[in-house]
């Protein structure tokens, strides 16, 4: 087999591009609907879950409501030459205006409003905190015995030092008790 001519060179296969990478995109509802992974099982011995928001009949959970509603109406009620003064307007506190020529006192139209008993807040509801809990001032643990977890809230003194507020945070955790005002913020918290 002299006749055959020696095997021509292969040139090198052109290189394949690089696939482009995968683009995101969003889950299909059969992956969406696969099962999350199981959270560790919680220890039977563990305090009973603090509540974000208090047990209300519906009543007072509607006059809570309402209560909001009339928050949102009321003007903002601003002392007479407020504008005027720094000293006056700086810590937007009411005084009645009682000047005899006084216009804000004789409800002109300009002039801000005055405070009436027509913008108070329903009698049942007040004192509580938005989220439906009635506050409650504690300064040590034997103050948070008596309290009602689904509807009262602990609201730990300002002269309270740090060690001690951790030490009551803690036993209004285990109680089941809300504390309004924590420095420390539990797992379930964000």
């Amino acid at each position: 087999m002299p006749d055959e001519a020696p095997p021509a060179p292969e040139a090198p296969a052109p290189e394949k591009p690089a696939a482009p990478a995968k683009r995101r995109t969003r889950k299909t509802t059969s992956e969406a609907a696969a099962p999350a992974p199981a959270a560790p099982a919680k220890k039977t011995d563990e305090a009973p879950a603090v509540p974000k928001r208090a047990t209300l009949d519906p009543p007072l959970a509607r006059l809570l409501t309402l209560r909001r509603a009339i928050d949102r109406r009321r003007p903002i009620f601003g002392r007479q030459a407020a504008n005027r003064y720094y000293r006056i307007g700086r810590d937007e506190a009411w005084r009645r205006p009682r000047g005899l020529q006084s216009k804000q006192r004789r409800h002109y139209g300009y002039r801000a409003e005055l405070v009436s008993i027509g913008y108070r807040s329903p009698a049942r509801v007040r004192g509580m905190v938005p989220s439906g809990f009635l506050p409650v001032l504690v300064h040590s643990v034997g103050d948070l015995e008596g309290l009602d977890g689904h509807r009262q809230a602990a609201v730990i003194g300002r002269t309270v030092g740090t060690r001690r507020r951790l030490v009551l945070e803690e036993a209004a955790r285990k109680l089941g008790i809300r504390v309004l005002n924590p420095i420390a913020k539990s797992e379930g918290e964000t």
